[in-house]
């Protein structure tokens, strides 16, 4: 993919930037264990620690080699690159010194994830929040959702494996609610498929036809099995330690590094000024709001910001254990129930250790937990969308959130909010659908409101009726 990188016109760009526009830089990257801080090199793939089965995050023990760069150097660096024209840069990789340094370019996957757009939202929505905000648009990623971000790199790490130890067969794996599944069968049907096969693992009749139709598309095997979101990843879980699969989900540290490109973006988009900054982020596996932690700490530790944002996490009360971890200083895994926002329906999120790890260590002052309920968020997505917005139900568990979050002064007007959508809302057209015919069973507890229900109008293919009903004024 990288043919000749001295062959580009990097003469117009300005002088002290040049050297730095393609990284070199390839860092020192290990597994490292979160528990007893066990290290092992990238030659294999790990999930949990082989001594404490604790969770496995990556380090770069060459990190503090980047300290060398100033912090306004390297966001010119940032800014100048995106204007390159060279492939592997054009998405997450455009942070590669950062995001995840031993990855060669001629390696890097990029079917158009990253670099989604920033919106400010419409006037009237923010009226009704209470203060002017932004949406951060995931879904405007490939296969439709934020988890794009972590399967490029994922998928990228799979294709310098193949490269460099010579593997000529393997199985990539996940357990999914839907959007992981759309997006890891989208990036390994990328790979040669005599050597790569792509499975993923749903919970039967609990993902909506649109997302069940991406992984088929892909040409994935899809497996459906009776039970919820935890039951399949208990599944994956055993598969990756007894045989030789790659697994990908949030677990699988590797993924994990490419979803921290949302930080740097954001960072990237409000000119680096964290001053004041509050993200909100709806959580279900915990892996996106670990990455994003981690994205702004990295940026913090090189001076490219000035501050740490706040973190605020949102989840449905049908799914809620990091919000009561966070109320109440204890961790209880639980049984969710049914939920609109069905991606983040997780009772017990598996990167929760990392997510408290990060908060005790760095953000124990600026990490907030709020619950919303499912009218709330169902009704905050058809709002949203309502006012020239795409976002999903996770999006709209997001507003649901910043409004409690304004409602309790966690979130006060003087501050910069950016909203994470984390998919589109096409995804999730199913319960705008159920929405609109009333036809949520009890257990979602929701009762639509005749305001917010739209519905097609059969008229007769005449224009003087259409004119009638609209009360059309003749010129």
């Amino acid at each position: 993919m990288l043919k000749n990188p001295d062959a580009l016109p990097l003469d117009r760009f300005p002088a002290h930037v040049r050297d730095y526009l393609i990284p070199r830089y390839s860092g020192d990257v290990v597994y490292e264990c979160i528990g007893c801080g066990m290290t092992a090199g990238l030659d294999r793939f790990l999930y949990t620690c082989p001594q404490c089965k604790s969770l496995l995050r990556l380090r770069d023990r060459a990190f503090d080699e980047l300290k060398k760069v100033p912090g306004s150097l390297w966001r010119e660096i940032f800014d100048f690159r995106r204007m390159l024209t060279l492939e592997p840069l054009r998405g997450i990789f455009l942070f590669k010194e950062i995001l995840f340094p031993t990855i060669p370019l001629e390696d890097v996957v990029y079917l158009g994830e990253g670099h989604t757009p920033l919106v400010r939202a419409n006037a009237a929505l923010s009226k009704q929040v209470g203060l002017e905000f932004f949406v951060k648009n995931d879904g405007l990623n490939p296969s439709a959702s934020f988890k794009d971000r972590g399967m490029a790199s994922a998928i990228s790490f799979i294709n310098y494996s193949i490269r460099t130890r010579g593997i000529t067969e393997l199985l990539g794996i996940c357990a999914s609610t839907g959007d992981t599944s759309a997006a890891a069968a989208l990036y390994l049907s990328y790979l040669d498929k005599n050597i790569v096969r792509s499975v993923v693992l749903l919970p039967q009749g609990k993902v909506t036809p649109q997302q069940l139709s991406q992984p088929l598309g892909s040409g994935a095997t899809v497996i459906e099995v009776p039970g919820v979101f935890d039951d399949c990843m208990r599944i994956v879980e055993e598969l990756a330690e007894r045989y030789q699969v790659c697994l990908l989900n949030s677990k699988n540290p590797i993924r994990i590094m490419g979803q921290k490109s949302y930080a740097y973006e954001v960072a990237q988009q409000l000119g680096y000024d964290t001053k004041h900054l509050v993200v909100i982020v709806p959580v279900g596996n915990a892996g996106n709001v670990t990455a994003i932690m981690e994205g702004f700490l990295d940026l913090y530790r090189l001076d490219i910001i000035p501050e740490l944002p706040c973190i605020v996490a949102v989840q449905s009360s049908h799914a809620n254990p990091v919000a009561v971890w966070r109320a109440r200083g204890e961790y209880i895994p639980m049984k969710v129930r049914p939920s609109v926002a069905q991606a983040a329906m997780i009772g017990d999120p598996v990167s929760f250790p990392k997510v408290r790890w990060l908060v005790e260590e760095h953000f124990s002052d600026r990490f907030f937990a709020v619950e919303v309920n499912e009218q709330e968020i169902i009704e905050h997505m058809l709002q949203a969308n309502r006012c020239g917005h795409v976002v999903c139900t996770q999006g709209g568990e997001s507003i649901a959130g910043l409004c409690k979050a304004v409602a309790s002064g966690i979130v006060e007007k003087n501050q910069t909010v950016v909203v994470d959508s984390t998919s589109h809302q096409l995804k999730f057209a199913n319960f705008q659908d159920m929405y609109f015919r009333n036809a949520f069973p009890p257990e979602y507890e929701i009762t639509p409101r005749d305001d917010l229900i739209n519905k097609p109008i059969a008229l007769p293919a005449s224009a003087d009726a259409i004119a009638s009903f609209l009360k059309l004024k003749e010129k």
